[in-house]
């Protein structure tokens, strides 16, 4: 892939998946999050079944199960733990634990897979993680929302390492889609189980629903699968310590929240780990 071409998507997805952590926000004042989540999802997969008018779909009984296991952990899992943790944490805080998924993907690679990764990447997850954390002011309390929020994370790796091993078989619009529907249909299960189920009908509450059904799911999950399909898996995961920081500029735009100077010092961190797990090795002779 161009590097430009792939340097604008990676920027251009995490931006979006950034937005979704203050929008998110915003949206639980109007339904509770498993409700709100499930909706988005089952509203984004049916959208994309109905573009491509149900012809494609996984082809047999196993490519349904893989569906089904890739919107467990990436759609119900993933966004399912990080809203809800929201509840006792702020939507930065959560960001922050949603986005230790890279180093996890290195950590189960390097388990499972026996992928191999050289110490400059590992030097880079670690400060991009911690220049993540920096941006934040290391604000993170030991409390029910700090766990579920990792619990998330470590639903995210998973996804991340199955999507890379499945992909493949898939066209990533069949997968896009249907992960969702699935993902969306366990998360309106547990808010039936779980919640008090609500939805507050009104133009603030119908314009969050579509951004994060159409820009924060379609656009973002089609761009961020092929991304996946198309790329070493650990180096690509490096890229989503810039979504809390983006999720920091959204919420100061969209809530009114203040960017302090940790933040610019955080992302100068975050930019040494994505160029250390990014960079080459070079030849030696």
């Amino acid at each position: 892939m161009n590097r430009w071409k792939y340097t604008g998507l990676i920027l251009f997805t995490t931006l979006l998946m950034g937005s979704a952590f203050p929008v998110g926000k915003m949206g639980i004042a109007y339904a509770p999050p498993f409700l709100l989540m499930g909706l988005r999802f089952l509203l984004a997969g049916g959208a994309l079944t109905f573009i491509t008018n149900g012809k494609l779909r996984p082809r047999g009984g196993k490519q349904w199960l893989q569906a089904a296991a890739v919107g467990l952990f990436q759609s119900a899992g993933v966004m399912g733990c990080a809203y809800y943790s929201m509840r006792w944490i702020t939507s930065g805080e959560s960001a922050i634990l949603t986005c230790t998924n890279p180093l996890l993907v290195v950590v189960f690679g390097s388990l499972s897979a026996g992928v191999q990764y050289r110490p400059i990447q590992w030097l880079g997850v670690f400060a991009g993680f911690a220049g993540v954390a920096f941006s934040f002011g290391f604000h993170i309390g030991m409390q029910p929302g700090t766990f579920i929020g990792f619990a998330g994370a470590v639903c995210f790796a998973a996804a991340t390492l199955l999507i890379k091993r499945w992909g493949a078989a898939f066209d990533m619009t069949v997968l896009a889609a249907w992960q969702m529907v699935f993902g969306g249909l366990i998360l309106l299960a547990l808010s039936a189980l779980t919640e008090q189920p609500h939805f507050a009908l009104n133009a603030a509450s119908i314009t969050i629903l579509l951004w994060l059904a159409a820009m924060c799911s379609i656009v973002q999950f089609t761009l961020w699968f092929y991304l996946l399909q198309q790329t070493e898996p650990g180096k690509t995961s490096s890229f989503l310590f810039l979504v809390p920081i983006f999720g920091v500029l959204c919420s100061w735009i969209l809530l009114g929240e203040q960017v302090g100077r940790e933040t610019y010092a955080g992302g100068a961190l975050v930019c040494l780990g994505i160029y250390l797990v990014n960079r080459r090795q070079r030849d030696s002779r």
